[in-house]
């Protein structure tokens, strides 16, 4: 795309596909995005720090399972190619940045991935170049880190547009209407939309997802909601970048704390002989007023275990705790503890003390059916496992090997299903759909089941958690 005056041209190359389309980080986040953007007819570039995972892409090759090789080579026949040369960021007119932001070892948010992405970028942006932050983060990142450090590091006099009037809340853009926005484009634009990836889901297609754009102003949100329009059902534009980003927040501490409630009251039920499963069920019938979350032995993923705290910790500088949103974060965290001790429970009863005892832990990933160990709460148990003096295995069919992460160290294989039987207890930590439970249960010596697995089954190896 040439140096553009007007948003309306912008806008009109974004639907003749003219627009050359860069992707940030090529994870669980940015290579599914970048691929619909291929698959909508646009030029796509890739660029990623990881020279191996860019080897992988331009050879035709994925390592995300659900990414089919078809996809991939798909995407490749338009076009789309991997790079680890950010110089070649000033090919691209809009940018979309889809890198991880982690929790430091006190609950911090780790803003590193960011910042180092902003200083690789920002020297190469163009007056007229839209740039998007994707990764979910504390209120007030877009205009407090990513604005002033684009300004900084970028061309000199490159500014990032301000012009006066935003969009109002909720309302759509309809990029047909191109005609109706001449306003010169004076900078870059600069946007917050967040990501709403739901790897593993299979009944809800991405492009269904509605698209939550917040710009600095309204040549952002607009020139964002164009493009993204190309390949999202709908688009929905808040009246600024802070509220997109809490957006994000809500929805995942939403979550988050509804989760901490059941696996709260999975405990107390257990306590009292009750069926929480069969309690939430019956709530379930009511036709308003409730929504079914379930319990389990923690949680994982890249949101839901890490969005509490960034808000604590930004709610802090404003003087206001969220005591109810850390304890639920609190609550969850302590799951995998919960899940180490009912294990130990379970042994003593069948004569074993859990230092020394041999347990095979099913499922390392966070979530059925993904090759994802992000916060997994199976890591935390594998480790506390270890730390209590058992001799601990896992399996699990994604996942052929576990080395080092920036929390845990598991250093071991998976192991065949077919020795459950010589294990002292088999733990079923996470419930991919190959495992045959029925099967597994009747191998084992003792069954520990989080996720309710063995609802229905009657045998006495088996102890629910």
């Amino acid at each position: 795309m040439s140096r553009l005056l007007l948003l309306s041209e912008w806008i009109e190359r974004v639907e003749s596909r003219e627009t050359r389309v860069a992707i940030i980080g090529l994870g669980y986040v940015g290579l599914p995005l970048a691929l619909l953007f291929a698959k909508a007819g646009f030029q796509v570039t890739g660029f990623d720090i990881d020279a191996a995972k860019v080897a992988m892409l331009n050879e035709g090759r994925s390592y995300i399972h659900h990414i089919a090789p078809e996809d991939l080579a798909a995407a490749r026949s338009a076009g789309f190619s991997a790079t680890t040369d950010f110089a070649r960021l000033r090919e691209c007119d809009a940018v979309l940045l889809c890198v991880p932001t982690p929790l430091n070892a006190d609950h911090t948010p780790d803003m590193s991935y960011i910042e180092d992405t902003v200083r690789a970028l920002a020297p190469h942006t163009f007056v007229g170049q839209l740039i998007v932050l994707e990764s979910t983060t504390w209120p007030g990142t877009t205009t407090e880190l990513v604005l002033p450090e684009l300004e900084r590091l970028g061309p000199a006099g490159l500014r990032v547009m301000r012009a006066a009037g935003t969009l109002n809340s909720a309302d759509e853009v309809d990029p047909s209407a191109a005609a109706d926005l001449p306003q010169p484009l004076t900078g870059a634009m600069l946007a917050f939309s967040p990501e709403r990836e739901d790897p593993g889901n299979t009944t809800t297609p991405r492009h269904a997802v509605p698209k939550v754009i917040g710009g600095i102003d309204r040549s952002a949100s607009a020139a964002a909601a164009a493009l993204y329009a190309t390949i999202f059902d709908r688009t929905v534009i808040v009246s600024s970048t802070e509220a997109a980003e809490m957006t994000k927040l809500l929805e995942n501490i939403y979550r988050g704390v509804n989760i901490a409630l059941v696996n709260e009251l999975k405990q107390l039920c257990l306590a009292m002989k009750i069926d929480i499963w069969e309690v939430i069920d019956a709530a379930a019938t009511k036709p308003f007023g409730f929504q079914a979350f379930y319990p389990g032995p923690g949680i994982g993923g890249h949101c839901i275990p890490v969005d509490p705290f960034y808000l604590s910790w930004r709610a802090r500088q404003f003087d206001r705790p969220t005591r109810f949103i850390e304890l639920a974060g609190e609550v969850n965290e302590a799951m995998p503890s919960f899940v180490v001790q009912t294990v130990e429970r379970a042994l003593e009863r069948a004569g074993t003390a859990l230092r020394g005892a041999s347990v095979l832990l099913l499922g390392i990933a966070y979530k059925r059916d993904v090759d994802d160990l992000r916060e997994s709460p199976a890591l935390t148990i594998f480790s506390l496992l270890q730390q209590a003096g058992a001799a601990v295995s896992y399996n699990d069919p994604f996942f052929a090997e576990v080395g080092a992460g920036r929390h845990y160290s598991i250093q071991a294989h998976s192991t065949a299903l077919e020795r459950a039987g010589e294990f002292d207890c088999v733990l079923l930590v996470t419930d991919h759909s190959a495992y045959d439970i029925a099967a597994l249960v009747a191998a084992s010596k003792l069954f520990v089941d989080t996720r309710n697995a063995t609802r229905g089954m009657t045998s006495r190896k088996i102890v629910r958690c």
